[in-house]
């Protein structure tokens, strides 16, 4: 049987980025989640990517990449101050890991 005619499905995890093997699969979810937002800021505002720019403090290339999920070279705390500069608050909840869970994680919960 080929795998067209393979109708399993396999169920995912909720993180792409560790469905598929990434190591830093949490923050690059983190930071996909973050970009997400600035993006539909953004996209709600009808703002040029040269627009945004300014209101970033940041070029219009880099605007460019963001929207269009090339994450490398931001940060999640730059993506925090982005999110500052469209006036969004940004909090940060440090908590225990539930003793159920095995591992740590990162998560950002939009609201």
């Amino acid at each position: 049987m080929s795998a067209r005619d393979d109708n399993t499905m396999t169920e995912g995890s909720g993180n792409v980025f560790a469905d598929l093997g990434f190591p830093d699969a949490e923050e690059l979810l983190a930071k996909a989640r973050l970009a997400s937002a600035i993006s539909d800021i953004i996209k709600g505002r009808h703002l040029t990517q040269q627009a945004a720019a300014e209101a970033l403090g940041t070029t219009q290339p880099k605007v460019s990449n963001l929207i269009n999920g090339k994450l490398e070279g931001f940060s999640l705390e730059r993506l925090a101050r982005f999110l500052n500069c469209l006036d969004r608050d940004v909090e940060i909840v440090v908590k225990r890991r539930p003793r159920s869970r095995t591992r740590s994680r990162i998560v950002v919960s939009l609201t």
